[in-house]
């Protein structure tokens, strides 16, 4: 069930109640002193900090995106490669002259 915020015309304070959609009606009716406060809804998706899981099909095609272009970020990602290739990726990154 959601929470309502409603501003109290009397005194300008804002309450927050809880109910289920059913019950707002009602409550408006009982009490004519508070008007609804519309707010942004709380929207969860998600686990937090993780972003979003790329499932095993979309990292296949992926890898073979990745061993079409061996020398694009997604290659770093995803593309499988040797120790050989990863030492030397490395070594040259060290010496690459920033221009």
């Amino acid at each position: 069930m959601p929470n309502y915020d409603f501003i109290n015309n009397e005194t300008g304070e804002v309450e927050t109640h809880f109910m289920s959609i059913s019950e707002l009606d009602k409550f408006k009716e009982e009490n004519p002193n508070l008007t609804r406060k519309i707010t942004a809804p709380a929207i969860i998706s998600g686990v937090s900090g993780s972003g979003p899981k790329v499932s095993d099909g979309m990292k296949e095609v992926f890898a073979k995106a990745a061993e079409a272009h061996p020398n694009s970020p997604l290659a770093d990602r995803y593309g499988k490669k040797s120790i050989k290739e990863i030492k030397t990726r490395e070594v040259l990154k060290k010496h690459k002259v920033i221009e």
